[in-house]
């Protein structure tokens, strides 16, 4: 993945300084087998390595957290699966965090995140 390509799809609402260095820290060379396993998940009849049981009633409370402005998972993909998600018996919650991006959690801004996905933790230990 190039500079420009992590730039779009991780780092778009960040300043360049920021995002060469998530890029430098984080970016790592890999195949891409797992992310066209995952784009093909729903075309496979037969399940696969990210087949996910979401009527599984063991599942523990989910909390779908969401960038507005992600370019690699959109938000309308967060709210499709919040909608899948919330058919579970299972407590299912969606945050959006407005004007972030894909690098929500290891960016500058991550105790946006962090804070309420610690109160959805406290709320179900």
């Amino acid at each position: 993945m190039t500079f420009e390509q992590f730039v779009y799809g991780w780092a778009n609402n960040l300043t360049e300084a920021e995002a060469k260095e998530l890029y430098e820290t984080y970016h790592v060379p890999a195949s891409g087998v797992p992310l066209f396993q995952a784009a093909t998940a729903n075309f496979n009849p037969f399940g696969g390595e990210t087949t996910l049981d979401w009527k599984n009633p063991n599942r523990g409370p989910l909390l779908i957290i969401a960038g507005t402005d992600d370019n690699a998972v959109p938000l309308a993909i967060s709210h499709a699966t919040y909608k899948i998600q919330s058919k579970n018996p299972g407590v299912t919650e969606i945050i959006e965090i407005p004007g972030r991006g894909h690098s929500l959690v290891i960016d500058s801004g991550w105790q946006a995140v962090a804070d309420p996905a610690l109160g959805f933790i406290q709320r179900f230990l």
